[in-house]
């Protein structure tokens, strides 16, 4: 596993001059309207239920709030615009609208299940669509989106991995019975294959769900060698997990993709006696008690926003790479406009975000039909212990072989 560590870059790089804050939900009118403002927005669903995002929205606001207490960037107030797209594409198309309305320099760190819909309104305006969450294909083929975090496919290959290092031999992926789970049994036959592992292929149908059928199949023979990697949506994921621990599993190790296994899951099921207790889970960021996260620590203070929440990190990570630029930009006395800033993402040069994942750059991106857009192929290994995520291994494993056929790395 490659190892890698680079200081964080703080926020006081910004110069110190009075600034004030503004934010405001989409059809809102500004709280501010000088003209030097650079202004950006993020969505996400709220007051929907099961997909409600609260906290990327919250974070956007406090993030805006922080660098404005520094003098904002280049001397100009940094406007965060936050827009709730309330799981529809009416929602989000009328956040796509405000964007373009308010002149936005970029749509940052947005989480919605509609991207597809909504990524065709911010190209037509040019918009960059920075560190969307990855929910949908369209983030990952967008000429105008710049992913951070790898999708599914990296954490299913780096699970691959982790678990045939564990000493697994035949893996079962648990996942969705749908063409977006067809395509992740591939990335793991392909993981798995260098050491001649055995794939079985476990479906879960999302409208009638068998969970004990899903389960006993998982769990074959449970002999030693045999694993299981769970790709399921959170609530599928906590329901195949109580039917396979009434099972008893004996010798079969568990593995996840973090996206699986959020603490909502891994309360219930990761304590001492738990069925996830000691479980493989790869993640595409340090688990959250890492010393990477002090920065969004420091940031969230005592606003109550879940730092484990993936949508939250993935929003802090997309705000750190926009700073990155914007200093870049400063620095070469170029004023921040959205086709300066497309430029910068597409020059090749890499951008920090404060050691969370390795530099990102868009100049490199992967030579891929389904994700031509993907750079981040690096993932995190991870184990449950008392419920929490802990760091199984230091540092991150690069996946981007097993998508261009490569051998992977010894």
């Amino acid at each position: 596993m490659t190892s890698w560590t680079r200081p964080g870059r703080a926020l006081a790089a910004f110069t110190l001059l009075p600034a004030l804050f503004a934010a405001t939900g989409c059809g809102g009118r500004a709280a501010a309207t000088d003209d030097g403002a650079y202004t950006v927005m993020t969505w996400a669903p709220s007051g929907t239920g099961a997909f409600d995002r609260t906290g990327v929205t919250a974070l956007a606001e406090l993030i805006g709030r922080e660098v404005n207490s520094k003098g904002g960037i280049d001397g100009h107030r940094l406007r965060v615009l936050t827009c709730n797209e309330h799981n529809t594409v009416a929602g989000g198309i009328a956040c796509v609208d405000e964007a373009v309305a308010q002149k936005a320099v970029a749509v940052i760190g947005s989480y919605s299940l509609n991207s597809d819909a909504l990524l065709p309104g911010l190209e037509n305006a040019e918009i960059p669509y920075l560190g969307g969450y990855g929910l949908t294909g369209a983030e990952f083929t967008s000429p105008l989106s710049y992913p951070v975090a790898g999708g599914m496919a990296t954490l299913v290959i780096g699970n691959g991995r982790q678990l045939v290092a564990a000493g697994c031999r035949t893996v079962a992926l648990v996942r969705p019975d749908s063409s977006a789970g067809d395509r992740l049994t591939g990335y793991l036959a392909g993981a798995i294959k260098p050491e001649n592992g055995k794939l079985v292929d476990v479906r879960v149908s999302e409208k009638t769900p068998d969970y004990a059928a899903a389960a006993r199949k998982a769990l074959g023979d449970d002999r030693a060698g045999n694993c299981v990697s769970d790709a399921l949506a959170p609530e599928q994921s906590g329901r195949f997990l109580d039917a396979f621990h009434h099972l008893k599993a004996a010798h079969t190790l568990l593995g996840a993709v973090i996206g699986s296994v959020p603490q909502s899951v891994l309360s219930p099921n990761g304590a001492a006696d738990g069925v996830l207790n000691g479980a493989y889970v790869t993640g595409w960021y340090p688990p959250a008690s890492a010393h990477a996260w002090d920065a969004l620590r420091s940031t969230i203070g005592g606003n109550p926003i879940d730092l484990s929440d993936l949508a939250v990190q993935t929003t802090w990570v997309a705000y750190q790479v926009f700073l990155t630029a914007a200093d870049r930009l400063h620095g070469a006395g170029t004023p921040m406009t959205a086709q300066h800033l497309r430029e910068l993402l597409e020059s090749g040069d890499t951008l920090d975000d404060g050691g969370v994942t390795p530099p990102l750059s868009w100049g490199d991106m992967l030579p891929n039909a389904e994700s031509p857009r993907l750079v981040n192929t690096w993932v995190t290994y991870q184990q449950v212990s008392s419920g929490q995520l802990t760091e199984q291994q230091s540092g991150y494993a690069d996946t981007r072989w097993a998508f261009t056929g490569a051998a992977p790395p010894q």
